[in-house]
């Protein structure tokens, strides 16, 4: 593996820094402000995103995640791979409330693309994948429930049932991120179509349009106090007798949790990537809150328990970086099943180690570092809820460890 990243990443980083300088860090208290504004429509995407999307995709830099492997007419993504791709995506994490948005590379519209591009017939990408592609419609993917461990997917209760030419969905979902969003126009459901099945056969995916007669979007949920408002929230759906024409399905009968699979392996590494990009700016925050403050006759900055953190900060930062670096190029070169082991372990290590770096750029701020003031707090939330998102610690834990172990045996 080469460690210098070529010609082609080193301009688009470049150029990246550049918009992320001129643009999107400036926009920042301005996303504040629409947020907050009472007059503003609830839920909805804040006007500036798509400002900034227009400054984005007028530069080129749009869809940079998406490798366009069905020829879908017109400029969708830039071609990258994922060791391309992955110093691009830690630039988006130091404002991730704004830089993956405005670069129409923000989850889950992505993991919904590649899945759509992958899986989907050439109807669905007409209809569905060619306006996400172009940010003209938002989407989300339902798949969590609250009445099971979502953990274990073959654990999805929610019913697919045939019924001449359409699918009858009943259901419950909740934590479904961007449906609270008006622009939201597709849900993909997982759910099972045959409970007697073995079971990873057992589900399969359709595609349920938002304004789905039975379709009910109950409430918004929060996550650690906060909306994601400015990500069209994550939403608690009801699915009662809903009804979609058998060509709604996505790929067979049966092969949803497969689909469902290949769909959170990128999505898993693109969490990391831009996660990193969350730890460097903590790094970074600390150590100019190090500088700023005196306590005890000194500043932080030559407190030794304060050095310790920054220290311990650069060097797991680093470590992280590498991890996943590899990941991609594996997932470049061998494809995503022979990277399935560094995968995990970047699921495993990269949130929890973000998670330590802002807990101590918090403590380095004291009581700003849990006021709205700074973005430490939000920025902690949200990485936190990653242990959980797309399979906690303990079930990526559980298959590494399984893999490992089967090694060792006769």
């Amino acid at each position: 593996m080469d460690f210098a990243y070529d010609a082609r990443t080193n301009e688009l980083r470049e150029q990246l820094l550049a918009f992320m300088d001129a643009h999107v860090h400036p926009a920042e208290a301005v996303l504040a402000e629409q947020l907050a504004d009472p007059a503003r429509e609830r839920w909805a995407v804040p006007a500036i995103v798509g400002d900034l999307q227009a400054e984005a995709r007028k530069q080129g830099l749009w869809n940079l995640f998406f490798v366009d492997k069905h020829s879908i007419p017109g400029e969708h993504g830039a071609g990258l791979t994922n060791l391309q791709y992955a110093p691009l995506a830690e630039i988006t994490g130091r404002s991730p409330q704004l830089a993956p948005s405005a670069l129409n590379c923000a989850a889950p519209d992505t993991g919904n693309m590649e899945l759509l591009a992958q899986f989907g017939s050439a109807e669905q990408r007409e209809r569905w994948l060619r306006p996400l592609l172009d940010a003209e419609i938002r989407s989300a993917f339902a798949m969590t429930e609250p009445e099971v461990a979502s953990s274990d997917a073959t654990n999805i209760a929610t019913r697919i049932e045939r019924d001449g030419d359409e699918y009858v969905i009943n259901g419950r979902k909740w934590y479904i991120t961007g449906a609270m969003n008006p622009q939201c126009r597709i849900l993909i459901v997982m759910g099972k179509t045959d409970p007697a099945a073995e079971p990873h056969r057992q589900q399969s995916m359709v595609l349920v349009p938002r304004d789905t007669p039975g379709v009910t979007v109950k409430r918004g949920m929060t996550v650690f106090g906060y909306d994601d408002a400015d990500h069209g929230g994550h939403a608690e759906v009801l699915f009662e007798d809903v009804r979609v024409p058998v060509g709604n399905l996505i790929g067979e009968e049966g092969t949803g949790f497969a689909i469902a699979q290949a769909r959170l392996g990128p999505g898993r590494i693109h969490h990391c990537m831009r996660a990193i990009g969350i730890a460097e700016r903590a790094l970074e925050l600390m150590c100019r809150r190090a500088g700023e403050r005196v306590a005890f006759g000194k500043p932080l900055a030559e407190q030794g328990v304060v050095q310790d953190w920054i220290a311990e900060s650069r060097v797991r930062i680093e470590q992280l970086r590498l991890l996943v670096l590899k990941t991609a190029w594996l997932m470049d070169t061998v494809g995503n099943r022979g990277a399935h082991t560094e995968i995990q372990a970047i699921k495993i290590a990269t949130p929890i180690t973000v998670e330590w770096i802002l807990d101590k750029a918090v403590q380095a701020h004291g009581a700003a570092g849990v006021s709205q003031d700074t973005p430490l707090a939000q920025l902690w939330a949200g990485n936190r809820t990653l242990r959980l998102a797309d399979g906690p610690d303990e079930v990526h834990k559980r298959s590494l460890a399984r893999r490992e172990l089967k090694q060792y045996r006769s």
